[in-house]
């Protein structure tokens, strides 16, 4: 007999309702709304608009009850990082901040004037990013303090919504585990650190695990979507945690690449690396479902391709991503490299300009066609795979083997093809999906109706094709991995 689960996966460029139907081991999707998603800018800075996003959430559960489906549970996934701050009375105050705008300029630095840049690793163990919650928290206290002394609550956007959706406010553990402000030895806030930078530790719950049950969709929601009484489950709140636990992996030591806006590459472990080599390297530990944690890094990602888009856009050439890696391999190979993760990629804007820069002042040939431009940002996130794997079997002690890349990146042959090529593995993609896969399969198992993690991934594999690259050409990617290990610092030890 066949059960539904509603899975709400919010990207950074979209979002979606899709219907997960668990036919025995066989799990299908339907997607029946999908949404654009992006920062608005206002005065004071780059937002989310959080109250169009909950009108496309309760759009997208209506549209699941009108396709004639009576789900089990429901469960939202989003983006890491960004936050609200509620009121006494559970009130929202002010719009959550975008994770790229620009009032954590310089913040990791500040921080490091209060505490040890060793210190706040031992304490969180996760990667310097100026994105992390913690230096938006800094920032705010800086900048705004007074709006701490009206708060009574942080909530991750999940825990947002979550408590839109059932009334119940929660701190959900994936997403608590992105921010830099969680302790992943003592599975505790680090009030400690909280309080150095003066963020009230009062604000923040004791963590939810994925698989937990919130309670059921609100009476007033119901009402609105026409939907009946839908259980609330956590999944995995921070969407790479779903998209990971959807890895269809027969063995253990495998890495892993969520690809998309950014490219997130990892591995699975049982306890979370806090030695001096993850801090050197600047990865990050995360937690994932059912005990596991992800050792892992971020690259920028897809985030290079689609800001040259949407630069070509504004000058009126409207190219698919078919068009443009149809381009890119057409182009010459090799004739530069970028580092993907420099400061001056992390905001928007004028993106096929500032990879020629880039260029330019690194004494490479710059690119100028557009293919160029998109083959020298895809060659060089394919060497940053390589180096980022190389550190990944350093600090686990294992040879990992595949690579499993998932997400809507997989689309991406080209790359997927450069990924091979370059770390010389075999590189597995697909699911697509594997975000709102990981989000249904954890509703399942926590509605009884899936055993484990373990017999998850069986039903992954059991349910949706993967494509597999093997490597090929090797030497003329070890000569330009030579290149890219000097320009991004590496060699002199700046290069993270």
């Amino acid at each position: 007999m066949s059960t539904y689960y509603l899975a709400i996966d919010l990207g950074a460029e979209s979002g979606r309702a899709i219907i997960g139907t668990l036919d025995g081991e066989k799990l299908s999707l339907s997607e029946v709304h999908r949404f654009s998603n992006g920062p608005v800018r206002t005065p004071d800075g780059m937002h989310w608009d959080v109250l169009r996003l909950w009108t496309e959430i309760k759009a997208g559960i209506a549209a699941a009850v009108k396709s004639g489906v009576s789900p089990m549970g429901i469960g939202l996934d989003t983006w890491g990082v960004d936050f609200a701050l509620l009121d006494k009375d559970g009130g929202l105050l002010g719009n959550p901040f975008h994770y790229r705008d620009e009032r954590t300029d310089g913040m990791v630095e500040e921080a490091f004037k209060s505490m040890a840049r060793a210190e706040i690793f031992s304490q969180t163990g996760i990667q310097f990013m100026q994105l992390n919650t913690l230096y938006q928290l800094i920032a705010q206290a800086r900048k705004s303090p007074k709006v701490f002394e009206a708060a009574e609550t942080y909530v991750s956007v999940p825990d947002l919504f979550n408590y839109w959706l059932s009334g119940e406010l929660s701190n959900e553990f994936t997403h608590a585990t992105t921010t830099q402000c969680f302790n992943p030895l003592t599975r505790e806030w680090a009030n400690g650190l909280l309080e150095t930078y003066g963020i009230p530790s009062r604000l923040f719950l004791p963590v939810s695990q994925p698989g937990t049950i919130l309670g059921s969709l609100l009476p007033a929601v119901a009402e609105e979507t026409g939907a009946g009484k839908i259980s609330v489950v956590l999944p995995a709140c921070h969407d790479t945690g779903s998209a990971v636990a959807a890895v269809p992996a027969k063995n253990q030591d495998f890495a892993w690449i969520s690809s998309g806006t950014w490219s997130i590459m990892g591995a699975e472990v049982h306890e979370p690396v806090l030695d001096e080599k993850a801090l050197e390297y600047n990865f990050t530990n995360e937690g994932g479902v059912f005990g596991t944690w992800r050792l892992s890094k971020n690259i920028m990602g897809l985030w290079l391709v689609q800001e040259c888009r949407r630069s070509w856009q504004s000058h009126g050439e409207d190219l698919s991503y078919d068009d443009i890696t149809r381009l890119a391999r057409e182009a010459q190979p090799f004739m530069a490299v970028i580092d993907p993760d420099a400061d001056m990629f992390f905001h928007p804007g004028s993106m096929p300009e500032k990879i020629s820069k880039f260029c330019a002042e690194s004494g490479q040939s710059v690119p100028q066609t557009k293919g160029e431009i998109v083959r020298v940002a895809l060659e060089s996130l394919a060497l940053k795979y390589r180096l980022v794997l190389e550190r990944l079997e350093e600090l686990t002690g294992k040879r990992l083997d595949p690579i499993h890349i998932i997400g809507g990146g997989t689309k991406n042959r080209l790359l997927n093809q450069f990924a091979a090529d370059c770390t010389g593995r075999k590189v597995v993609t697909g699911p697509v999906e594997a975000t709102a896969i990981g989000n249904v399969l954890v509703q399942a198992i926590a509605l009884g109706q899936v055993g484990s993690l373990k017999d998850a991934r069986a039903v992954v594999r059991n349910s949706f094709e993967v494509e597999t690259y093997q490597p090929q050409e090797k030497q003329a990617w070890d000569e330009a991995y030579q290149r890219f290990y000097d320009i991004s610092g590496c060699k002199t030890g700046q290069g993270i």
